[in-house]
Parts: C-alpha cells; structure tokens; sequence
C-alpha cells in the first residue's frame, strides 16, 4: 500500500483509522457506503434521505431517484488509495458482523416500485444496514422511491442492472452473510496491496469477476468496457503483460480446446457445421482437407490439424483481435454477438476476452501511432482489409482478479467469486 497523504478521501480518512470508523459509523449507521464528499447533495436521493428527518416515514412517491445507482468514479480500482479504503470498509463490516450482521431478505417474490408487502420492511432493514439506505428509514410496508432509490444503489455496486426490482439475483447477492463479505474484503486486500505500485502512465485493467475492463491514463479512467470472460471450467487467467498488436479483420485459428470440447461434438450432431462457420482444415503440410476426411467419432481432429475460420462478419473474433503476450493462448477480440454484453452473467468464453464498443479501445490503443489515424482506422474496418498493427510502446495490461474492492468516495464493490478463488465456495456461481 502507498504510504503517500491521500487528499481524496473523506475528512475522516485524515485522522486516525479509529476516528475515521467513528465519523463513518455516525455518518451512515456504520455504512460503506457513504458519498462523496463533494457530490452535490441536494442532487443524490441518497443524501437527501441521510438529512431527512428519523422516524417512520410517511409512504412517499416524491423522491427523484436518478442518479442513485450513480457509483462509478474516475478513479481506477488499482489505486493505492482503494487499498486504503477497503481498509476502512473492513473496519466497518468488522463493525457490522460484531452487531449480528444483516437480515435475510425472503425469496419468495419479486419486490419493485409501489409494492406493499411485509417483506418491504426487511428490505428496508438489509440497505439500512450497508448504508445503501439512511438508518432511521422507517418500518413502512411500502416500496417508495426512498427504497427504490436505495435498492439501485446496492444493484449498482454489486454489478447487477440497476432496475430497482428485487428479484432473486438480487436477494441472493442481499442474503450472502456479513462474515463472508469481512472475509472477502480481507482476502481482497492483498491483492490489491500487490497492485498498489506504479502501473504505468497508460493502461489497460481486466477485472475477472467483474467481467469489465477500465482503460488508465495518468491515474484516471476514461473509459470503461463490459467483457465477457472465461468459463468456470476455461478460466481467463490472472497475468501482468503488454498489448502488442492489433489485427484488424483477422483469420480465427481454433484452439486445440475448443476442438476437443466443442468442434468434434458438433460435427457429430451437425456434419456441416464446419462449412456453415467458414472454418476450413489444414493439414501439417498445409493442405486444405475436407470435413469428411476425418473420422469424427474419434479425436483424430486433435492430432495434425489446424482449424482456420475465414475473415467476415461471421468470426468468432469479429472485426478486431488484441494481442498480448502470454503462454495461456488468450487475447482480447470483439464478437459478432453483441448481445451477450447485456447478460448479467458474462462468463462465457474458452479463457479469451470479448470486449464492447471494442472501436474506442483500438483507438486509444493506437492513439501514438501516426500512421494509423482514425480515419484510416475507420477505413480498414469499412474496406474489411486485414491489417496488423503493432502499437508504440507495448501497453501494459493486467488481467486481475478483483471480487471485493472500495472506493476513496466510501462505496464498498462485490462480485460473485466466480472462479472459487476466494476460497468461499457459496460465492462462487453454481
């Protein structure tokens, strides 16, 4: 962790660790959730809730909610400042689970805007708790725009679509233990103390759990990305390395994994499975081979052969592939499937990275190169020409794993342990 003056945080990140706890606790009813200290606040739902007055309130529809899900700042989550926050964070949920923790939020139905349901009162009580809603909330029944503004806010920090709906995904991230959370930011914290060194003036972050990605320069994020990452079982591995060429409309050379788990059983169900994608068969002297020729009840396909899929609009890289170095066969690329971005579960490639609006990043990437420009950028992907750039200097790129992390503003992050690594197999996704 950087031992330099911080001069971003709350007041109470100045004094002591035990004055800071005690200014956050009276804040936020020992919340991690607390603003910015210099967010206008008579604009955030949130701290129009924390001035109001205590008690039961009143069932209000009257409380503009915009913005509440509004957590993201400008600053990266390696920075040495979020090592100092989450332990804060870890001082206040130490706080928490000393006090029992959280209720449990029922399963049993969806919660959302203008609801009136008893299991709205325990909903009211789990965001009072994290500071997503003000302690002195009220007992009320009713789902208002208090609760809903309270509920997008815990959506957004948990990665989830801010929609205000309690549903299950929702709820399950809700009734994950108090203790569990402590031991996450814990193990967390390492990590990120690991990272806290200087990274570079411009770089590029993949957060594993998170499955986004956070382009760097001089110690802000001006862009971020939705990702889709590896499987359970095809991890994206965790790596320090640097981005070195761009391909523009490249050829797609099938990894001998994706042959063995994927190919070989779709061309038992589908014999033209191969023709319809574009993917043609080379043997080692480089002739073409034809899908007949190889006995597909077999893993004969695993052994010589090399699987190309053409350049087009059908590649499974799309228009795009990012090249970095590393022994694992992984890059980044864009997909012809843009839909997958808006899954809330984008665990879904062979270890590879898909990245949306994959166009922002190549130019960014490439912004120091003089002979590619935008425009000619534009040019190649309009013209489908296939084009390698290598861009000057590499760039560094790290690809962590991140589940827990907070920020200087006082908003604590979750995600699920996707991969098990946090060795707290209830977050890891079944």
């Amino acid at each position: 962790m950087s031992g330099s003056k911080n001069t971003n945080l709350l007041p109470a990140a100045r004094m002591t660790r035990r004055g800071a706890l005690r200014t956050l606790a009276g804040a936020l009813a020992a919340s991690v959730a607390a603003p910015i200290a210099a967010m206008a606040q008579s604009d955030d739902p949130i701290n129009q809730v924390l001035q109001s007055s205590s008690g039961d309130w009143s069932d209000g529809f009257d409380a503009a909610s915009s913005g509440a899900a509004s957590v993201r700042t400008s600053a990266p989550i390696l920075s040495p400042d979020t090592a100092q926050a989450v332990e804060y964070a870890i001082q206040n949920y130490t706080d928490i689970v000393a006090r029992g923790g959280w209720p449990m939020v029922p399963a049993d139905k969806k919660l959302s805007l203008g609801l009136k349901d008893p299991n709205v009162v325990i909903l009211r009580q789990r965001l009072t708790v994290t500071g997503d809603l003000a302690a002195g909330a009220g007992n009320s029944q009713t789902f208002d725009s208090y609760v809903d503004a309270g509920l997008r806010r815990f959506q957004a920090r948990h990665g989830l679509p801010a929609d205000g709906v309690a549903g299950q995904s929702t709820i399950n991230m809700m009734n994950v233990p108090a203790d569990v959370r402590l031991g996450q930011l814990q193990t967390n914290l390492v990590r990120l103390r690991s990272m806290s060194g200087f990274l570079g003036e411009r770089y590029v972050m993949i957060n594993i759990p998170a499955a986004a990605i956070e382009v760097v320069e001089n110690g802000r994020v001006i862009s971020r990305h939705t990702a889709v990452v590896g499987k359970v079982d095809r991890p994206t591995p965790v790596l320090a390395t640097k981005i070195y060429r761009v391909s523009f409309n490249p050829f797609w050379t099938v990894p001998a994994s994706i042959i063995r788990k994927d190919l070989i059983p779709l061309m038992q169900k589908s014999p033209d499975y191969l023709t319809k994608k574009h993917i043609r068969i080379y043997d080692q002297s480089g002739m073409e081979v034809p899908p007949t020729a190889i006995d597909w009840n077999t893993d004969q396909a695993t052994k010589g052969y090399r699987f190309r899929q053409d350049p087009g609009d059908f590649n499974s890289l799309g228009t795009v592939r990012i090249s970095f170095h590393n022994d694992e066969q992984v890059y980044m690329h864009d997909t012809p499937q843009k839909d997958i971005f808006g899954r809330e579960q984008r665990f879904d490639s062979s270890g590879c990275i898909r990245v949306q609006n994959i166009r922002q990043l190549i130019g960014w990437l490439l912004r120091d190169t003089p002979e590619f420009p935008r425009e000619r950028i534009d040019q190649i992907f309009k013209s489908g020409e296939q084009v390698d750039i290598n861009p000057k200097p590499e760039i560094p790129l790290y690809l962590q794993y991140i589940s827990a992390w907070a920020m200087a503003d006082g908003v604590t992050h979750f995600r699920d342990d996707i991969y098990n690594r946090d060795g707290i197999g209830q977050l890891a996704l079944q």
